[in-house]
């Protein structure tokens, strides 16, 4: 990969997963905390983000098999992020050990390169 593929993919990942949290976190706002209208405004803005998601992912200029491990890793930077916006809560040192690996895992699926790849 060179610097623009990185930076390219870094854009699309990035968008990706900052729309999947957000849809991921209006949809559990809209079934445990709002009723009517707002829990129907609260849905249809999550099922559009997730949308977003969806098809931001898929023009990320990575080949699929390695373009989900550096989604995996990124995915959990931002889950966190808004996880601790949306809900104040504080990741636990386990969340925080087991997201390292999942992130220097990610990276390694991504970038680690074999003769013949």
């Amino acid at each position: 990969m060179n610097a623009l593929q990185v930076t390219q993919s870094l854009m699309f990942l990035l968008l990706a997963t900052v729309m999947e949290v957000s849809g991921d976190a209006l949809v559990r706002k809209a079934i445990f905390d709002q009723t009517g209208p707002v829990r129907i405004g609260f849905l249809v803005a999550g099922a559009l983000l997730l949308l977003g998601y969806g098809s931001s992912l898929n023009l990320a200029p990575v080949a699929f098999e390695r373009v989900v491990g550096l989604y995996i890793a990124t995915l959990f930077v931002v889950w966190q992020a808004i996880s601790f916006l949306a809900f104040r809560a504080v990741p636990t040192m386990p969340i925080f050990l087991g997201g390292t690996l999942v992130v220097v895992g990610g990276l390694i699926i991504t970038f680690w390169q074999t003769a013949g790849s």
